[in-house]
């Protein structure tokens, strides 16, 4: 869960330099260049950083736990790590009212708990014990005799007329 934890840091780090780099290009469209400034090569070098080692700490996680688990726990914390990053670097709560903030903590709270709810009812995935399963047909020779006896070659005697083949359909279950 470690993994999980410094996965969801980074990204919000990530989502935070994202908008640093964003705001930065769309002062420069507006007509103040802000490439000339050391701070927007930085965003974008932290943002850079931040994206190769949040995918590595992904890989990790997801290598070491089960998708099913990892995916709403990183989530959750994920969420959660970038609105404080946000509220605290970009100051997105100054403007809003108390009962903005408010719905927005309970829209946050409802969709943790939905998350929540859905992985914890969702079905046991079915494991499969023989996985390796020959994938073609076993196949026999048998000679079919007038006398209606049958018999199966063996696997050093040659194929002579009046053999045929036989499928062993429950090979295919």
């Amino acid at each position: 869960m470690v993994y999980i934890g410094i996965c969801s840091v980074v990204g919000s780090l990530t989502v935070v330099s994202i908008k640093a780099v964003g705001i930065a290009i769309k002062i420069t469209l507006e007509g103040t260049n802000q490439l000339q400034y050391f701070e927007t090569w930085i965003f974008a070098m932290v943002a850079v950083t931040c994206i190769i080692t949040q995918l590595n700490y992904l890989n990790m996680a997801l290598d070491t736990f089960n998708a099913a688990v990892v995916s709403p726990i990183y989530y959750a914390m994920f969420t959660s790590f970038t609105i404080v990053a946000s509220v605290i670097m970009f100051k997105d709560w100054s403007g809003q009212s108390a009962s903005n903030i408010a719905s927005e903590i309970c829209g946050f709270i409802t969709i943790l708990c939905g998350t929540a709810v859905l992985h914890s009812t969702k079905e046991p995935e079915l494991i499969i014990t023989d996985l390796y399963t020959p994938l073609s047909p076993q196949v026999s020779w048998h000679n079919v005799q007038s006398n209606g006896g049958t018999w199966k070659q063996k696997d050093e005697d040659s194929l002579l007329p009046g053999y045929i083949t036989v499928l062993r359909q429950d090979y295919f279950k």
